[in-house]
């Protein structure tokens, strides 16, 4: 007994000294290198996936949420979007708004991107971190002497992760769209929780 006892106070002596630099290691992620890592891959997975869509949308699909996951704060985004509305929502209903709200982006944006050609992404005046908890991260595409502005507002966990909490394409606030979407289905639908989110679709106009 006496011998589990010490081991037992061995193992959580280990990980007091392990935990803080497991978090100060994730507390170091740079949310600049994040972006311009994820944006490589997307262009990777669309470039993997462009000669043969639309038949292979579903794992193209798959592959694009697989890689979003960790960046995109969705259930954030939701939550926003949802706004003073969502208090009379069932946690339920709220967590099928997540599902069709993560759906919704991810189909709309990768049917966008797949006709993606030879435009360069990047990275544009990056600021020092100094230990802030937001922040904003900027992209330009390039093409054709034309100019297109990214702009990602970031937000650090309190895991050290950096994950995106909005966007803004061309001076265009997605999430302020979006939320306005939401406003104007409810309307329409007298209050119809359920009727908004099982018609939910993510679109810009």
């Amino acid at each position: 007994m006496k011998f589990l006892k010490n081991s037992f106070l061995l193992g959580v002596f280990i990980a007091l000294l392990v935990l803080p630099s497991l978090l100060m290691a994730k507390g170091f992620e740079d949310p600049y290198d994040k972006i311009d890592k994820i944006t490589q891959e997307l262009i990777s997975i669309i470039n993997q996936h462009q000669k043969d869509y639309p038949k292979n949308e579903k794992q193209y699909f798959e592959a694009i949420t697989d890689l979003l996951t960790d960046t995109v704060d969705f259930n954030y985004i939701a939550k926003k979007v949802m706004g003073p509305y969502r208090a009379n929502t069932t946690s339920e209903q709220r967590l099928l708004f997540i599902e069709k709200f993560r759906q919704g982006l991810v189909e709309t944006y990768g049917r966008g991107l797949i006709n993606y050609g030879n435009q360069q992404i990047v990275l544009v005046n990056p600021t020092p971190l100094k230990g802030q908890r937001t922040l904003i991260v900027q992209q330009e595409i390039q093409s054709s002497g034309n100019t297109f502005p990214l702009r990602y507002s970031m937000a650090r966990k309190k895991t050290g992760q950096w994950m995106i909490i909005n966007m803004t394409i061309s001076g265009i606030n997605l999430r302020d769209i979006f939320r306005n979407q939401f406003s104007q289905a409810v309307q329409q639908t007298s209050g119809d929780f359920d009727a908004v989110i099982s018609g939910w679709t993510t679109k810009v106009e």
